[in-house]
């Protein structure tokens, strides 16, 4: 299988505009994802995908590569029209906004594929336990809940389960913006149209659910900082 990873970076962010291009250490956000990813040497190409000539001079000046790409409303349609002229089987999208990804939790979203024998899985991507109320309560982390053999069954931002009875056997689980495509189910993706839920959850792996598509999820104990806030980039520049 040819595997590349591909970066979607939009500027103008809704929460935190221009959080891409804040310097996080001695580089801008952008770089540090970017450079991470490649560092990795998982990838047969690593590219960034933008609509910010910003974004796509830092990377490029920087010795990397980005495609400019028209305004897309998810990061997923974003991806689909940078690599639909690109020879791949299976593309990894890293979220710009997660520059503290590891190399374990890329190589368990690959090893799905390897093992996917009747290639019945269009999605893969990342869970992680929550244990605190407010991170459990906090709409800016999307939830997941999966069936028995760990395909998604729904993401929300509001809290999922309910917590109807007190019992301490119910597990909350923080969906990481991390994904693995296979290359067609991505262009099938950005081609069928937004539904109700997506919409109102403003989550666009819902999409997936919402046409009959599986998504395994993995759980992983990679502790990063996906910075949506300000605050979230005062957090990175601690782990810094």
């Amino acid at each position: 299988m040819k595997i590349i990873a591909v970066i979607p970076a939009r500027y103008e962010a809704s929460r935190f505009p221009g959080k891409l291009m804040q310097i996080l250490g001695e580089k801008t956000v952008i770089t540090t994802t970017y450079q991470n990813v490649v560092e990795t040497g998982l990838f047969d190409e690593v590219f960034v995908a933008t609509d910010s000539e910003l974004i796509f001079n830092e990377i490029q000046n920087h010795g990397g590569k980005a495609v400019m790409t028209g305004q897309h409303e998810t990061g997923s349609d974003r991806i689909a029209e940078a690599v639909q002229n690109i020879d791949c089987d299976i593309v990894i999208n890293v979220q710009g906004d997660e520059p503290f990804l590891k190399l374990e939790p890329l190589q368990q979203l690959i090893q799905v594929f390897k093992e996917d024998d009747n290639q019945e899985i269009s999605l893969a991507s990342l869970k992680i336990k929550l244990h605190e109320k407010e991170e459990i309560e906090n709409p800016n982390n999307v939830k997941v809940i999966t069936d028995n053999n760990g395909f998604a069954l729904y993401f929300s931002r509001s809290v999922i389960p309910f917590h109807r009875e007190i019992s301490n056997d119910v597990d909350y689980f923080k969906h990481i913006g991390v994904y693995a495509f296979r290359k067609h189910a991505l262009l099938q993706f950005s081609k069928l149209e937004m539904k109700p839920l997506e919409i109102s959850e403003k989550i666009e792996c819902i999409r997936y659910l919402e046409y009959g598509m599986k998504i395994k999820l993995i759980e992983t104990n990679f502790i990063g900082v996906g910075i949506d806030t300000p605050e979230d980039l005062e957090k990175a520049k601690k782990l810094i």
